[in-house]
């Protein structure tokens, strides 16, 4: 029985983060460091949620995921294959669905709520 003790706040980041990096041959400008709190795996190994954040830069991205996302604080700009760009910001939610291929770019700063299924 799952009970009241098992539910998690996402807003809760006391853990340090994971820091990342994309790989060099991705990333087209800046350091892109990536800080990841993840507050829940599920049992499957195939939903992962929590906090994300990243320093200005810009990078290659190719979703294999599903992947939700709020953003908290700053804006990023998301452009795919074709060039179509969309910059999302603070109190934005969205979807990127699974096959999801172009560059993610942070001009400053961006933090989010990250909600990610890969089947």
């Amino acid at each position: 029985m799952i009970s009241i003790e098992n539910i998690l706040s996402l807003l809760s980041t006391q853990s340090p983060p994971e820091v990342v990096m994309p790989g060099t041959e991705k990333i087209l400008s800046g350091q892109p460091q990536q800080n990841i709190w993840n507050v829940y795996s599920s049992a499957d190994g195939k939903m992962h949620t929590g906090i994300w954040d990243c320093q200005a830069g810009a990078w290659q991205v190719s979703y294999s995921e599903d992947e939700v996302c709020i953003i908290l604080a700053g804006e990023s700009i998301l452009t795919d294959l074709n060039g179509a760009q969309k910059t999302v910001q603070a109190g934005d939610q969205f979807v990127i669905p699974a096959g999801f291929k172009g560059t993610w770019q942070v001009p400053s700063y961006c933090k989010k709520v990250y909600v990610i299924y890969e089947a």
